[in-house]
């Protein structure tokens, strides 16, 4: 074995020790935790058992325990002696191809949602009173999320064209705009459960309604702590036009999140005030 070769069998070694970490098993109690804490919330409240509230702070406990896994796995994996890592085409094929993976089965996710909300279009429509749902704030947490698209993947071409500024600039655009995005949603079931009466307990549409939008809601808010995460490493002083795999796969993942909302507008939100 060579000089070089050498070299990259202890890269090689090198990485994969450092990827040896508890955080990825924090992470996923985290989840655990989160997904218990939305079914007792859920389930309890309709069988009258459990205090929804008690349930909805275990899911924010959770939620905590799977950010704080996530932010010391990244630190750890990524952030530690980055510039002195190797890196090549077969790592980020690797990556990429993983988050490629993940989405596939993120999609069959959704579509249990989605194959439920289709059962219950099938009956009589509506079932029951509905709220206004094509209303501005909708409309506006919309725009936001497409512009949200944009400005994540212009921020990816100014990292490949060099120009670190603007790529700063756009990713802290992208951030801001998601946070936005879900202070929309809070208020949109603030009016829906304060002044419509329109709540997961409603009926099989509002199930249906808060199941996905709040699922999607959920996997927006773990799109705003990756791209914080990539804003706060980029901050530091990481990624170029040569490193930019992290950019890469967290654009791949806001993107799907962004084509759901799409859909779930289209379907949820159009779909429900049209009679067939």
């Amino acid at each position: 074995m060579g000089e070089t070769d050498a070299a990259v069998a202890e890269g090689d070694a090198h990485d994969e020790h450092e990827h040896r970490s508890r955080w990825p098993i924090i992470g996923a109690a985290g989840a655990a935790i989160l997904y218990v804490g939305a079914a007792l919330a859920i389930a309890g409240n309709r069988a009258g058992i459990f205090p929804t509230r008690v349930g909805v702070g275990i899911a924010v406990v959770g939620f905590a325990v799977l950010t704080g896994g996530l932010v010391g796995w990244l630190r750890q994996a990524y952030l530690s002696g980055y510039w002195e890592r190797a890196t090549g085409d077969r790592k980020r094929r690797s990556y990429r191809a993983t988050m490629v993976l993940f989405l596939v089965t993120d999609v069959a996710t959704f579509g249990a949602g989605f194959a439920y909300y289709f059962y219950v279009r099938i009956g009589t429509w509506p079932p029951g009173e509905l709220p206004e749902l094509l209303g501005s704030l909708v409309l506006v947490n919309t725009a936001l999320l497409v512009v949200s698209s944009f400005t994540l993947h212009f921020a990816h071409e100014a990292l490949g064209d060099g120009k670190r500024r603007r790529f700063l600039a756009l990713l802290g655009v992208t951030f801001a705009l998601g946070v936005v995005f879900l202070g929309g949603q809070i208020a949109e079931y603030a009016t829906f459960v304060g002044e419509e009466e329109f709540t997961l307990t409603s009926g099989v549409f509002a199930s249906a309604f808060f199941g996905l939008t709040g699922l999607h809601g959920l996997h927006v808010a773990l799109g705003v702590v990756l791209i914080g995460i990539l804003l706060w490493r980029a901050l530091r002083g990481q990624y170029d036009a040569e490193r930019d795999t992290s950019v890469s796969t967290v654009s791949l993942y806001w993107h799907f999140v962004d084509a759901v909302w799409l859909f779930l507008v289209a379907v949820l939100y159009v779909g429900a005030v049209v009679t067939l």
